[in-house]
């Protein structure tokens, strides 16, 4: 892997990650931007003790722009995008319009993909490597900001999930904070660990799920399973067999076989509704057209970068990195909405059992 770094006409880093060593990048960013301003500002919340990130200024954001008009498209002609060179592999750089910002954090864009009408899925296993070097990169580089906590590298795919550009890519968060559902898991960790006499809760609950009947697949690095408790229609994490805090302690062997395993799962999401339902909206159609791709995301959780003195007994090795995979379609043509016992009281209601996901996506193997 090759990586160059540069600087975009108002002054945002944008990184070149390119699987040939000869690569070279000396596009310059000639458009006539004025200068990032941002209006981000983190309040915690003094009743529920998380925090909100306040930003107005994402309001005048690019929004569902055409396919020839996308930003995230590598600069042809006379058109000029956020990636200034006519090509590239894979591309990181700061977004224009971030939740988080200075002090309170970090935003950035990784598009997978030249190609506008590809998607994760669609990537080749080299490609998914370099992918994975890139989240592996930027998880290292982050970790050295003061202003940055945790990283979290995640893709939000379609529409319905509310993406507002089209293209294939995803986003990297390095909060200010050890984020809410981080700091449950670490609470979860430290309790189980005083119950039990010392026994790591990630390491009970992957034995215990290996053993059952959700795991969809076990190779021999990785493990993917629905979980017992599975909070979305369809939801698989996927664990290295060997426990790690997060990307940067993967070893060879493991990021090898990543790229295999998780293009297998990408394309399982996609087959979920394959001819599930019969009748009118079988066989991937409904009325008005083809069943469009399964929305989801993918979510990576890592192990903080600040001292965890407040989960007693727990340090950064005993979290284990994993990443979350969902979708928001329970079945064909029909969505899984936040309504009022999940955004009112954070109590779930799933309408599809763990143990018939998991089946699901073991018959849509390829």
């Amino acid at each position: 892997m090759k990586k160059t770094s540069t600087r975009l006409a108002d002054g945002r880093e944008l990184i070149y990650y390119d699987v040939r060593d000869d690569a070279v990048r000396t596009a310059v960013d000639s458009r006539p931007l004025d200068p990032v301003a941002t209006t981000s500002e983190v309040r915690r919340d003094p009743l529920l003790g998380d925090s909100v990130a306040i930003a107005s200024h994402r309001q005048g954001r690019t929004y569902h722009p055409p396919a020839d008009e996308c930003p995230l498209c590598p600069s042809t002609g006379g058109r000029r995008t956020e990636v200034p060179d006519s090509s590239y592999d894979v591309v990181v750089f700061e977004n224009r319009f971030p939740s988080l910002a200075g002090d309170a954090g970090r935003c950035e864009v990784v598009c997978f993909t030249p190609d506008h009408t590809a998607s994760f899925a669609d990537l080749t296993e080299e490609q998914a490597a370099l992918v994975l070097e890139a989240w592996t990169d930027r998880t290292a580089e982050l970790s050295h900001l003061p202003s940055v906590a945790q990283v979290f590298c995640f893709e939000n795919r379609g529409a319905e999930i509310g993406v507002t550009l089209g293209h294939p890519h995803g986003q990297i968060y390095g909060y200010p904070f050890v984020t809410p559902r981080t700091a449950l898991m670490l609470r979860s960790l430290a309790d189980h660990r005083a119950a039990t006499g010392g026994r790591n809760l990630f390491d009970d609950v992957l034995a215990e799920e290996r053993a059952g009947e959700r795991v969809v697949l076990d190779a021999e690095h990785w493990v993917a399973f629905v979980p017992y408790a599975a909070h979305w229609p369809y939801e698989v994490h996927l664990y290295p067999k060997r426990r790690v805090p997060d990307l940067l302690g993967l070893d060879e062997a493991a990021r090898t076989e990543f790229p295999q395993v998780y293009l297998e799962l990408l394309r399982r999401f996609d087959r979920i509704f394959d001819g599930r339902d019969g009748g009118k909206e079988g066989a991937g159609e409904r009325e008005g057209g083809s069943e469009p791709p399964t929305p989801y995301i993918a979510a990576w959780h890592q192990a903080p970068f600040t001292a965890l003195t407040e989960y007693e007994g727990v340090n950064r090795d005993d979290f284990a990195l994993h990443l979350e995979l969902f979708t928001i379609r329970r079945t064909s043509g029909k969505l899984k909405f936040l309504a009022g016992s999940e955004s009112g009281m954070s109590v779930f209601i799933n309408d599809v059992p763990p143990e018939a996901a998991a089946q699901r996506l073991r018959e849509v193997a390829s």
